[in-house]
């Protein structure tokens, strides 16, 4: 992964203005050499709200995607839009990490943990790593460095 090369994402979204994905964007902004592409469009609903050109405009946005998050907070707003973005994300062989919902210690929904490879807190270099490890397969191996003082 490189500047020239980013991480190609897909964030799930409902085709309305949500915190929790524009939250994601924040998050990975802030992560240190982490370079991504978010191939969502929100903004852009199909022309048509019917069923299958709100399913049709997702596949199209999927398409390239080398990984995919998915909001466990929007389950509860769609069902069946989430699990469809899941079950295609599957049907494409692309990975799902699903993130926790965001500040309210409530767990992910059943459904959405048999979709993921991966259930991630909202932590930045969590976030960032499994992205790594799912879409490009690289090892995120840290080290931390504590300090302390011998008397």
């Amino acid at each position: 992964m490189s500047q020239e090369n980013p991480i190609r994402l897909f964030v799930s979204h409902l085709y309305a203005p949500d915190d929790e994905y524009f939250r994601v964007f924040e998050y990975l902004e802030s992560a240190v050499n982490f370079f991504y592409s978010n191939l969502s469009a929100p903004d852009k609903p199909p022309r048509r709200l019917d069923k299958e050109s709100i399913r049709e405009g997702l596949r199209g946005q999927m398409a390239d995607a080398e990984a995919v998050i998915l909001l466990a907070s929007l389950y509860e707003r769609d069902p069946v839009l989430i699990e469809f973005q899941a079950l295609y994300a599957k049907a494409c062989d692309k990975p799902v990490i699903v993130m926790e919902p965001f500040g309210t210690g409530e767990t992910v929904p059943a459904k959405l943990v048999e979709f993921a490879e991966e259930i991630v807190p909202w932590n930045t270099r969590e976030m960032a790593d499994a992205i790594r490890r799912q879409a490009r397969h690289e090892e995120t191996t840290r080290w931390d460095t504590i300090e302390f003082k011998l008397d």
